[in-house]
């Protein structure tokens, strides 16, 4: 007689130790990232709340009611269509973008020359690169502008701000050249034997190996410029048709200072593209930043 041996009977697995382990995996990375989470809520809740109160009713705005009981986009809208508004956008973003583009051209070559030329005294003009970045500038504010006023005649204009950044910024040079110091002299004396001089190696061998630190250098003077607000005050104020969205918020806010709701809505107005920018521009950013110090 034969025996068969019964069917094994399926056990059925319990979803539960699975559910468990998720669950502690969250509440570990919780824990360790606790303090990170608890700082990233301190920069963004700011954010959130000029947010929120640009979009709530005049009444509403900085009242105990965080929430807008309805959303009033048109607040932007009536921000936009403010006079002067459009001419603000329009000279931060011409100064904005000149003077970046400017700072690049004038402070590659020099960064270039201070990190792979051999030449006396280039110790003594990386020194007084580095001592032009302690100076501040309201210590030569005003014969600055005596110069610019009574020389030249540019006051009133933004001029003034955007001319000096073709004789370089100490700052972006500094930054580049320490970049510069990190790519080996192998790649340039492979450059040089092929019959390529100074300029077609910085073009052509520098410049595509250096694109962090330039990208990083680029958004440093970007947002310098378009937050930006001694200057123009100093130069353009008497202008408004030469305002700033920096200095021209100001005069915004005086004269809608009952208006919380609008006030808000220009700054984030204001805020926005600089922002969207470093969101995008975030990675080259801070590669740029990090390899700047490997090397000195």
């Amino acid at each position: 007689m034969t025996v068969t041996s019964a069917p094994p009977i399926p056990i059925a697995l319990d979803p539960m130790p699975a559910r468990t382990t998720r669950r502690t995996t969250v509440l570990n990375w919780v824990a360790v990232h606790s303090l990170a989470i608890a700082a990233a809520c301190a920069f963004i809740l700011p954010f959130v709340f000029v947010f929120l109160t640009s979009v709530m009713s005049d009444q509403q705005a900085l009242t105990s009611n965080l929430w807008p009981a309805h959303w009033h986009w048109d607040n932007y809208l009536k921000v936009w269509r403010t006079p002067g508004f459009l001419t603000w956008w329009r000279n931060t973003l011409v100064y904005a973008c000149a003077g970046t583009a400017l700072t690049l051209l004038s402070s590659i070559p020099v960064a270039y020359a201070l990190a792979k030329f051999r030449f006396r005294g280039r110790n003594l003009a990386l020194m007084g690169v580095v001592s032009m970045m302690m100076l501040p500038p309201q210590v030569t504010v005003i014969p600055m502008y005596l110069v610019w006023a009574k020389q030249f005649h540019l006051t009133g204009s933004l001029w003034p701000l955007i001319i000096p950044m073709a004789f370089g910024d100490a700052f972006s040079i500094f930054l580049l050249r320490q970049f510069l110091l990190t790519i080996p002299d192998e790649y340039l004396e492979a450059a040089r034997i092929d019959g390529c001089g100074h300029p077609r190696i910085l073009l052509q061998v520098v410049l595509p190996m250096a694109k962090p630190a330039i990208a990083a250098v680029a958004l440093f003077q970007f947002f310098y410029c378009w937050n930006d607000y001694f200057g123009p005050q100093i130069y353009a104020s008497e202008n408004p048709a030469a305002w700033t969205l920096s200095y021209g918020l100001e005069s915004f806010k005086g004269a809608h200072h009952t208006n919380w709701n609008l006030t808000m809505a220009a700054t984030v107005l204001v805020m926005a593209p600089v922002i969207i920018l470093f969101f995008f521009a975030q990675k080259a950013f801070i590669e740029g930043v990090t390899l700047t110090g490997v090397k000195g």
